[in-house]
């Protein structure tokens, strides 16, 4: 399978880059094919301006040069997988920028809909999965990205996978015990990679 992977944090060296490099490398073993999109490094502008504002009278609409390369990027794939950081409760400024500029009027909604066949949301969460769960943020997220968004523009096999407490915080600030988490995390998303499905 040709997967695009869309990667959002503002630092090559954060949790968020790390997740990306080891799912990728599952899907490496695993044979896949795939492409990776690092909105930051790629300098992505998130802003949406008159030229990418979607136009219901017309479909065929032409969009920028910026947004029609990532439209092609999304076209020679098969499954998308954004992997980001939770900032309040919710995605990165850039990437939710990349969806209203690229998820557009006759490509992702409307008389088209999103040409791949599943999308993946690893999302990185600085709270315990308890503390998150507690106010239900994590039905939230699901229902906002699974339905709100991919349901939205044809793709009903969409997956959140949460990646809890990614700041490591733990009663006893034991170097070993997060040493241990975090590679747990790092296994999980090689596992997310090399099983994708």
């Amino acid at each position: 399978m040709k997967l695009l992977v869309v990667t959002s944090h503002p630092r090559p060296d954060s949790l968020t880059a790390n997740i990306a490099k080891r799912f990728t490398a599952g899907l490496s073993e695993a044979g896949h094919e795939y492409e990776v999109a690092d909105l930051y490094a790629e300098k992505f502008n998130p802003l949406l301006f008159p030229e990418d504002e979607p136009d219901w009278d017309h479909p065929n609409k032409i969009y920028s040069e910026e947004v029609i390369r990532e439209m092609k990027r999304i076209e020679a794939s098969e499954a998308l997988v954004f992997i980001f950081p939770v900032w309040w409760y919710s995605l990165p400024a850039i990437l939710k920028g990349y969806i209203d500029r690229v998820w557009n009027y006759g490509f992702a909604y409307g008389p088209t809909k999103l040409p791949v066949q599943k999308i993946r949301w690893i999302a990185m969460v600085g709270f315990s999965e308890e503390q998150f769960k507690k106010r239900d943020y994590d039905r939230m997220m699901e229902h906002h990205l699974n339905i709100g968004l991919a349901d939205y523009c044809g793709v009903k096999d969409s997956i959140v996978h949460f990646m809890y407490n990614t700041l490591g915080e733990f009663e006893r600030n034991a170097e070993e015990e997060k040493e241990k988490y975090f590679a747990g995390l790092l296994d999980k998303a090689y596992q997310l990679g090399a099983y994708f499905g």
